[in-house]
């Protein structure tokens, strides 16, 4: 769906010619809102059309495009120019122009990011020159949904079941995101497991942006529950707690991939190597996955080295605090910034599954070295401290917060529910 097909009606001002083709008497003309507007009411001899902005197109030369008159063309980037900076046009972006059958313009709208659009009206019907530019602000709504979902044999993962209730790849990463530290969603789900989650989602013109923050959720894995509750303790930054204010956030990361692959090969003293036909000692874990798939840091480090290695293929290596460094091989690619000395922080992206080096298809294998020895990743895993709990001094309003934003989920369903919308401008950091 176009983001520019269902703009929130904009006021423009524009002569009766425009407004009430057909109309026997002319309309008085409207003052301009600088944030809401009623759409013109488009004749039906009118032309829409839609599309992107092509690579290297100029602004000018986008509406020679549309064989608008080169008098009009000048009117509008000389008009806009107050307003928008052509040069500001990006490749890929969206933009709608509805032109009178005889070629005058009538309406240009240009998508220029996720705040804003610029909108460019005719002034009146006699003369083919006569523009008005504005920047227009999208209307903007953050959405407090709830809903739940789980595992079975047709959704085994967590991506899966929200794609299922109609929510995006992103709410799920989000999600793994919160729950990483207690939960590896590739391979600890079990059928059988269930969640629910009050999440925010931003809406522009009525129509989704993008995902706010997790507000809460509650994981049922394994006959074991895992509760998450998004805090800002008095004076403090916002985190993730369980039920008693204890932080989620972990050391490491359960895993440095955060859905779908597989473990094909585990830690082990003495492996039969795949390719050399040898036992061999395999000091790490090896995740299966396809060429491209992300690869993330387990927690937050120092770039050590980020370049090719033999038979490890391109490799990316960590230091973190504690003695502990980590190690990605046989990647295809190399995050931007992976140089020596670079800072990481946990979750981001560091390079992709590949098949580089000694390798007989796409996987990542994974290693954990503690105070120069190399240990069991899925082991050393479960033995990271989590991090400072809420001060004694807030406990009560934590608890207070938790009860009320819990009690938003007990009747959730498998259909994303809106509980309350409110302006974007409201802390989204708050509570709902």
């Amino acid at each position: 769906m176009s983001l520019l097909s269902n703009l929130v009606p904009i006021t423009i001002i524009a002569v009766s010619g425009l407004l009430l083709a057909g109309c026997s008497a002319p309309a008085p003309e409207a003052e301009p809102s600088p944030t809401r507007a009623v759409d013109i009411e488009l004749p039906s001899e009118s032309t829409v059309v839609e599309g992107t902005v092509p690579r290297n197109a100029t602004f000018a030369g986008l509406l020679e495009s549309h064989a608008l008159p080169g008098a009009l063309i000048v009117a509008i980037v000389e008009e806009t120019r107050d307003v928008f900076d052509p040069r500001r046009l990006r490749a890929g972006n969206e933009y709608r122009l509805v032109t009178a059958d005889d070629g005058r313009l009538r309406q240009l709208d240009y998508h220029i990011d996720s705040d804003s659009f610029l909108r460019v009206a005719a002034l009146g019907s006699g003369g083919d020159s006569a523009v008005e530019a504005a920047i227009v602000p999208y209307v903007k709504q953050r959405a407090v949904i709830a809903m739940s979902g789980g595992i079975d044999r047709s959704r085994s993962s967590l991506v899966a079941a929200i794609d299922d209730a109609g929510e995006q790849v992103q709410l799920a990463i989000a999600m793994a995101d919160v729950l990483g530290g207690e939960i590896d969603f590739n391979n600890d789900l079990r059928l059988g497991d269930s969640f629910q989650v009050l999440f925010e989602r931003y809406l522009r013109e009525d129509q989704y942006d993008d995902y706010g923050n997790v507000l809460a959720t509650e994981f049922n894995n394994d006959g074991r529950r895992v509760r998450a509750i998004r805090f800002t303790p008095p004076g403090g930054d916002p985190g993730y707690y369980d039920e008693e204010g204890r932080s989620l956030k972990r050391m490491f990361l359960r895993s440095p991939l955060r859905f779908e692959p597989r473990i094909t090969s585990r830690f082990s003293r003495s492996r039969m190597h795949p390719i050399l036909g040898e036992r061999r000692a395999h000091l790490g874990v090896d995740y299966g996955a396809a060429t491209g798939t992300p690869v993330i840091s387990v927690a937050n480090g120092t770039v050590i080295s980020a370049a090719s290695s033999g038979g490890s293929g391109r490799m990316v290596r960590l230091r973190h605090s504690g003695g502990y460094e980590t190690y990605y091989l046989h990647l295809s690619s190399f995050a931007n910034g992976m140089r020596p000395g670079a800072r990481v922080q946990q979750g981001q992206l560091i390079g992709r599954v590949g098949s580089t080096g000694l390798a007989n298809g796409p996987h990542l294998d994974y290693r954990v070295k503690k105070n120069g020895v190399f240990v069991n990743p899925l082991v050393e895993h479960r033995k990271m401290p989590p991090g400072e709990p809420i001060p004694a001094e807030h406990l009560d309003v934590f608890h207070a917060e938790r009860r009320r934003v819990f009690g938003m989920l007990v009747d959730s369903t498998p259909t994303p529910t809106i509980l309350s919308a409110d302006d974007a401008d409201a802390d989204a950091a708050g509570a709902p």
